[in-house]
């Protein structure tokens, strides 16, 4: 049975391998939600959907908006708790907040954020003198605060609500209700298991090697994933019809599992995934006014952060690369310059020594 089961994950790792299985899971899941989002959206009426934007309250449009802002300022001590957990100190947490910022942003909406976010993190904090192996580290701890959270408020959540995700997953509420209970025990024993012993939270070998932050810190950590997504679960929830009613934590379930469906596809900006995923599960809602819903809450956290972040990563790159090199060679051309015209100055000024008339004989 063991010569069994090791000829089956050599030829596991040979011909398909996870990263193959990862893409052909990320592909199943983009062409699923597509094929839900077009079935669900046969017979839309735009015209209803273009009332149906013009019926959000502005004022709740503002609050979501605010609430959006509190998600990405959130966002940044992902990178800043990171930086410290390795012991870069000395990176100021204006370049956590950029790196931060940017990477997720650009990253999330470009898609492949593991790739893209990295790369994004590795030009700002080059610059700072952490190598790839830094960053890897810091892309590690900040996905771990992000699913700390993500389970943390799911658990409390599915086990509170346990039909709310019953639309979405097609489970029994009991189900979903072990299943809850299950991710906040998981929690739980992670915690117990960084309380007994620096040396278990070490993970890694030889030039990679990182150790995980502490019981205590891990609260703090998991509390940041958890503001983040209540924020952004409550910007949703001020976008959302008045009519039918739901409850705040009913939505906030909605809202994590199509978010988390929507980073397993690698879609840019979960396009189609996140989208089709609300739209099954929250089938009491009209489509028109969840669509309206869906294209407020687009605008507001993926394509104006998006559109912030290119211009900043932009500005950054052109005055690292030509406006700063310009100045550099403007300020010591000067200062040649200024140097010489005194030497030529004072050469010119500098009188002649006068020969001695030689006395008459």
């Amino acid at each position: 049975m063991h010569g069994l089961l090791t000829a089956l994950g050599r030829g596991f790792k040979k011909w398909i391998g996870w990263k193959r299985l990862g893409i052909a899971a990320s592909l199943l899941i983009i062409a699923f939600a597509i094929t839900t989002l077009v079935r669900t959206l046969r017979g839309v009426d735009t015209g209803v959907i273009l009332i149906a934007l013009t019926e959000i309250p502005p004022g709740h449009i503002a609050l979501a908006a605010l609430c959006v802002i509190g998600a990405f300022c959130t966002l940044t001590f992902y990178d800043f708790f990171a930086l410290r957990t390795i012991g870069k100190k000395h990176v100021p947490y204006r370049i956590a907040a950029l790196a931060s910022f940017t990477s997720y942003t650009i990253g999330h909406n470009i898609g492949a954020t593991v790739f893209t976010g990295g790369a994004i993190r590795f030009r700002i904090y080059s610059d700072y003198g952490l190598s790839a192996i830094d960053v890897a580290k810091i892309c590690f701890l900040s996905g771990l605060t992000f699913w700390l959270g993500n389970t943390f408020v799911l658990g409390i959540g599915m086990a509170w609500h346990p039909w709310a995700a019953t639309a979405m997953d097609q489970l029994p509420p009991a189900i979903n209700r072990l299943i809850a209970l299950g991710g906040i025990a998981a929690i739980i024993f992670y915690l117990v298991w960084l309380n007994s012993g620096d040396g278990r939270r070490e993970l890694g070998q030889n030039g990679w090697k990182v150790v995980l932050p502490s019981a205590r810190l891990t609260l703090l950590q998991i509390l940041i994933g958890v503001v983040d997504l209540g924020f952004c679960a409550m910007a949703m929830y001020l976008l959302m019809p008045a009519q039918p009613a739901i409850d705040f934590i009913s939505l906030a379930v909605v809202f994590i599992l199509a978010t988390l469906l929507g980073f397993a596809s690698h879609a840019p900006g979960s396009i189609g995934v996140f989208d089709a995923a609300m739209l099954v599960a929250l089938p009491e809602f009209g489509r028109e006014q969840l669509l309206a819903t869906l294209v407020v809450f687009r605008i507001l956290y993926f394509l104006v952060p998006f559109g912030t972040a290119i211009s900043i990563m932009g500005m950054r790159e052109l005055w690292l690369n030509v406006v700063k090199p310009w100045q550099e060679r403007r300020r010591l051309n000067g200062g040649f310059q200024t140097s010489a015209v005194p030497q030529a100055v004072k050469s010119r000024q500098t009188p002649q020594p006068v020969k001695k008339r030689q006395a008459r004989g």
